[in-house]
Formats: C-alpha cells, sequence, structure tokens
C-alpha cells in the first residue's frame, strides 16, 4: 500500500465500504466500467466493441472473461493451489497461516520479521521488519478495515467480487538489494512479451522501468518515465523466470506474473490481471496502444 498518514487510510477504507455496498446498486457493470475509464482518462469513453488499446483492452477483460480460475489466482492464498497444479510448489514462500479474523492473528507466535496481506485485495499489505516497532493497535483497527469490503466494484475487477476475506501471515523477503525487487512479466495469450521492475521505491529516484525478453530497456514507464540512468543487472535467473511465466500464464488471455529472486531462488508473488485497474498509465502515452498490440483478445 503506497505510504499514507494511518488516519487518511482509515478514513478512505470508510469511504470504500461505503461505495461497495452502494455503487453495484445503483450502476451497471459496463456503465461503472465506462465511469472509471472516464475519471482516469478526464473524460474519454473507452471503445467496448472494438478495443485496441491496452486499456480499452483491459475494460473489455472486465466484461468479457469469465474464466473461474481467473478468479482463484486472484485470491493471495488460494493462488497457491494453482502454482502446485502447475508443478511450481518449490517457488512458494513460506505461509505462516490464514486468519478470518484480525484476533486470531498470533503476533507473539510469529516471527520477528514477516508479511500481512489481504487475501482478497490488492497493495493492502503490512511488511513487518521488526514487530516490536509496529503500533499494533492502529495496525489491527486498518486491517478489520480490510475484512470489511470487497475491492471490485469501483471499476468492476470481477476477480476480486466472491472472495472469502482473510489475511495470510508469510515470511519476510529480502533480496541482495536491501528490499525486494520485483519483477512483473507481462503475458499475452501465454507468452511473456515484456516486464516491469520498480527501482528506487519510496525514494526521490523512483521509477519504473521496463525490459523486453532480452534484458533491453524499453522506452516507456507506467504512471512514472522511464530513466535511462538507473542501470539493473539481468537477474542470474532470468531464463527460469521467462518460462516460469510462460508456463503459469497459459491458461488466460492476459496475465501479469509477479516473481522474486532472493538468495539464489526464484519466488512467486502473484498473478494479477488488471493492473491499476487497466488505467491509461503508460509514459509516453502512445505506448498504451504500443502495447494493446500485443494482445489478441480474441483468443
Amino acid at each position: 500500500m503506497k505510504k499514507r498518514g494511518f488516519l487518511l487510510n482509515y478514513l478512505i477504507h470508510w469511504y470504500h465500504i461505503l461505495k461497495c455496498k452502494i455503487n453495484p446498486l445503483i450502476l451497471s457493470d459496463e456503465k461503472a466500467v465506462i465511469n472509471y475509464y472516464k475519471k482516469k482518462t478526464g473524460g474519454i469513453t473507452p471503445d467496448l466493441n472494438s478495443p485496441k488499446t491496452f486499456s480499452e483492452k483491459q475494460q473489455w477483460y472486465k466484461l468479457n472473461s469469465n474464466n473461474p480460475l481467473m478468479s482463484k489466482c486472484a485470491d493471495k492464498h488460494d493462488v497457491r493451489d494453482y502454482i502446485i497444479d502447475c508443478g511450481y510448489e518449490h517457488l512458494l514462500n513460506e505461509s505462516y497461516g490464514v486468519y478470518e479474523s484480525v484476533n486470531d492473528i498470533p503476533i507473539n507466535d510469529l516471527p520477528q520479521q514477516f508479511v500481512l496481506k489481504a487475501a482478497h485485495a490488492s497493495g493492502w499489505n503490512l511488511i513487518v521488519r521488526n514487530k516490536d516497532d509496529i503500533d499494533w493497535k492502529k495496525e489491527k483497527s486498518l486491517m478489520r478495515l480490510w475484512l470489511k469490503q470487497d475491492i471490485y466494484w469501483s471499476g468492476r475487477e470481477w476477480v476480486y467480487k466472491k472472495l472469502k476475506k482473510r489475511i495470510v501471515a508469510e515470511k519476510y523477503l529480502e533480496d541482495e538489494s536491501g528490499g525486494l525487487m520485483d519483477y512483473k512479466f507481462y503475458c499475452f495469450n501465454g507468452k511473456p512479451e515484456f516486464l516491469q521492475l520498480e527501482v528506487g521505491r519510496y525514494t526521490a529516484q523512483n521509477t519504473r522501468n521496463f525490459y523486453n525478453m532480452n534484458w533491453e530497456l524499453m522506452p516507456f514507464g507506467k504512471e512514472l518515465p522511464h530513466n535511462s540512468d538507473i542501470k539493473v543487472e539481468k537477474p542470474y535467473a532470468f531464463e527460469e523466470m521467462k518460462k516460469i511465466a510462460a508456463d503459469l500464464s497459459k491458461p488466460f488471455s492476459y496475465v501479469r506474473v509477479d516473481l522474486y529472486q532472493v538468495g539464489g531462488k526464484v519466488y512467486f508473488g502473484e498473478l494479477t490481471f488488471f493492473p491499476a485497474g487497466g488505467a491509461p498509465d503508460f509514459v509516453p502515452k502512445e505506448y498504451d496502444k504500443i502495447v494493446g498490440d500485443m494482445w489478441d483478445i480474441k483468443e
């Protein structure tokens, strides 16, 4: 989750709790998708009949995809079964537990470092580097709000609609950078085309660089401009990562496969079907169409 003050986060969650109850009652899925897109673009209506850009195809995908496996794989806990079925159990991070109530999380029994995240959402994470430094009263009150809401309602990301509301605890991971480099593979019709790598998160040098499958820097960013001055070595497990991304993406028209590399080992992160809700946020904006051309939505 982006860094905000606790009170602001708390109020935002309450706002979403109220909206997720009301919004689906007054707006059809198509109308909600159009409104979401217009809000993100300053009034542009997406072409849902003949979508051409990546962001338009993302909106089409919300309304026309119905693969139940997508919903299972959006769940941060249940996706583990899919990874095992694909023969990649060794990629899974260690899980400490799954909890339907915040009161059930055994903070005292967990190690000094761990991660808590909402299984039914995206971006609701608590990174615990030292549990003695956490204001648990505040964080638990926030996590209780996680368990009261759905995130599908605004842009109709239907994969989250019926997920069981739970919090998972996992082992804390850190790579050689002192953080955790997140290799996000954009896969179209079962083929990884490029990956996103966020560098310098929470610093003045924060950027999102993109690399093709030959580890060559591509001339665009996402939300943030790309930065050719930032040099990142190709991960030593890059070829293995590409194969994993291809294998995990096979059943889907589009999916983003997130992987980590820690201590010589590849770890699975998550599968994402609607990054940023499908908002048109490539920089420069013409790459929305260029990336859209990579995706044959008829397959």
